[in-house]
């Protein structure tokens, strides 16, 4: 099977109310995630390393597809100054936070060693259905 390195839009990051633990020598882990947005280009994926949000369209079309290496949690979703700024009551449509819990290159979903997303063909025609715009793409060998 083929796989594919994503790198996803940034529209933000991690907001007040994210809760996560850190100890030396592990990478962060997550334990409530509140996004905070920026800006917004428009795409279904969207990250802010080390985690990884999508919209409810894609996230259905994920679970649909009986996809492997992710859980889809809630996140709290809020914009700053800066957002409200450019983009007044910019209405957000609702986003989940996929956490990857695959080996990248063995499940649909995994996280390479330097953090970005590791998808499999399957899981990127998927994602290909909706707004993937601003998202690099690059062959995972």
């Amino acid at each position: 099977m083929k796989f594919y390195l994503l790198d996803p839009e940034v529209a933000g990051g991690w907001g007040p109310n994210t809760k996560f633990t850190r100890s030396l020598g592990k990478p962060v882990v997550i334990l409530a995630l509140n996004y905070e947005f920026d800006g917004w280009l428009g795409d279904d994926l969207l990250e802010s390393t080390p985690v990884f949000i999508v919209t409810r369209r894609l996230a259905d079309r994920l679970q649909a597809a009986r996809l492997t290496g992710f859980v889809m949690r809630p996140v709290e979703i809020s914009t700053s100054e800066q957002f409200r700024d450019l983009y007044g009551d910019l209405e957000l449509p609702e986003f989940v936070w996929i956490d990857i819990v695959g080996k990248a290159g063995g499940d649909d979903f995994g996280i390479h060693a330097d953090g970005r997303l590791v998808v499999s063909r399957k899981a990127l025609d998927v994602i290909k259905t909706t707004q993937l715009d601003h998202c690099e793409v690059e062959d995972f060998s």
